[in-house]
């Protein structure tokens, strides 16, 4: 068990940094200085809802480890 813990923490981390990383990305839009146009084609959107479903994923799976501890 403890291996599946270290697991956790790993992928705890993971989730903290890039909530993190799409905290400050939003908040860059939010306040217009970057311009997110870069992400309205098909393809980048596309890359976009998977990386945020992996991101999802990820949780639940942590969540499951974390919860069966």
């Amino acid at each position: 068990m403890r291996k599946l813990s270290r697991l956790a923490v790993a992928i705890g981390g993971f989730l903290i940094l890039t909530g993190m990383i799409l905290t400050g990305t939003f908040l860059l839009a939010l306040f217009n200085l970057i311009d997110i146009d870069v992400f309205v084609s098909e393809t980048h959107l596309l890359l976009l809802t998977l990386m945020l479903l992996l991101i999802g994923i990820l949780d639940i799976v942590a969540g499951i480890i974390l919860l069966r501890r």
